[in-house]
């Protein structure tokens, strides 16, 4: 029974991604390179839902990827045996602060990005599980750097899609009644109406190009090349997505940055960074990317990662989407080993992509940020 409803949750997280066509080709990717730089586009719906700008997911077999991994005893253990060190903020200092932009990773997508006084959540997933079930499912392997109650009270929040280790209800809902009333929550086209159902009303759904202004910031909506479910039946339903967020023209401290959201690498990135000009801090997916052959068009691998960090310029890049829930075949720990080869490979400076560890708070206004932590 526990390995059917392991099963069902898989699939549900999954659902999906062995239909569509091939990705589109080099030679088209590079016809639209060409043709920079140009506003993005919206996204595309059809009568199957939304597509990526670059083509379809291709065709590949769930079931083969999980009797592989059944055969085979996949995802081994990491070697630390989940005992990922861990640290902790300041927490009266992070409630305080309004002066000093921070970033502090919670765990996977979920982080905190202090800018400019406001305080923005990204993909918050606090539950102990990455399901729609409280008793099965993708099992969190380390606990949330901070806690809900830890958090400072939350002006926007951010979420790139609908997967549920990215869109949790019960953390949702919990933000919704902090103390002195909900954040922003900004969402993709088709998530509003989920949102209301469950009593969040503070919400705008944002197409892709479309931008928005918040907490005295400006904001867009960008692509990304994935897919959405919470159920097998409404693959596509609605879009998915990263963020860009910038302090406006004037600001006495300007400061920019790209939330990914979880994505697979396309030509999307050089469109971003053509249009925006680079950033000074990018949030990008390192992990969930094992086997290549089943997971490659949704999920960037560390050397993809890198890429992604060079096409939309970023000064600076943390990785996340790693060492928080086991989704994929690759070891947990895994991801940050391989991304510190793939940055030395292109030749970058070691912490000009790196990771932090669970609740760790850099601040982002040092010129070597990586030295900055604030803790205990």
């Amino acid at each position: 029974m526990r390995q059917s409803h392991a099963a069902l949750c898989a699939l549900t997280l999954l659902a999906g991604c062995a239909s569509g066509a091939p990705a589109q080709s080099e030679e088209a990717a590079s016809v639209a390179q060409s043709q920079l730089p140009q506003p993005l586009h919206h996204a595309k719906r059809t009568a199957s839902g939304y597509e990526n700008n670059y083509g379809h997911l291709p065709r590949e077999s769930f079931l083969k990827w999980r009797w592989e991994r059944f055969t085979q005893g996949l995802p081994k253990p990491p070697a630390n045996g989940y005992a990922f060190p861990m640290t902790h903020p300041d927490i009266a200092w992070l409630k305080a602060n309004r002066t000093a932009d921070t970033l502090t990773w919670i765990g996977h997508a979920s982080a905190l990005v202090q800018i400019d006084g406001v305080n923005i959540l990204t993909d918050p997933v606090f539950s102990e599980r990455a399901s729609p079930f409280s008793f099965a499912g993708p099992k969190r392997k380390t606990p949330p750097g901070l806690t809900l109650d830890e958090l400072p009270h939350i002006d926007i929040v951010l979420i790139s899609h609908n997967h549920y280790d990215h869109l949790d209800k019960p953390s949702i809902e919990a933000l919704n009644r902090q103390p002195g009333g909900p954040p922003r929550f900004l969402v993709p086209l088709g998530i509003m109406q989920w949102m209301n159902d469950i009593g969040v009303t503070n919400v705008e759904e944002l197409d892709w190009s479309d931008e928005t202004h918040a907490a005295g910031l400006d904001i867009w909506f960008v692509p990304s090349q994935h897919w959405s479910a919470r159920t097998p039946f409404d693959r596509a339903e609605t879009l998915w997505g990263g963020w860009v967020v910038k302090t406006p023209a004037g600001a006495a401290h300007p400061y920019s940055f790209y939330f990914a959201g979880d994505t697979g690498y396309s030509p999307d990135f050089r469109d971003i960074g053509a249009r925006f000009g680079g950033f000074d801090l990018a949030l990008i997916p390192i992990g969930a990317y094992d086997p290549r052959w089943f997971m490659h068009a949704q999920h960037v691998d560390p050397d993809e990662a890198v890429r992604i960090f060079q096409d939309v310029r970023a000064k600076k890049a943390i990785g996340i989407h790693w060492g928080t829930f086991e989704l994929t075949d690759e070891p947990l720990d895994e991801p940050p080993r391989r991304l510190a080869d793939a940055v030395r490979s292109a030749g970058l400076p070691a912490d000009a992509f790196t990771v932090l560890k669970h609740g760790e708070m850099i601040q982002l206004d040092t010129p070597n940020s990586s030295a900055a932590t604030i803790g205990r």
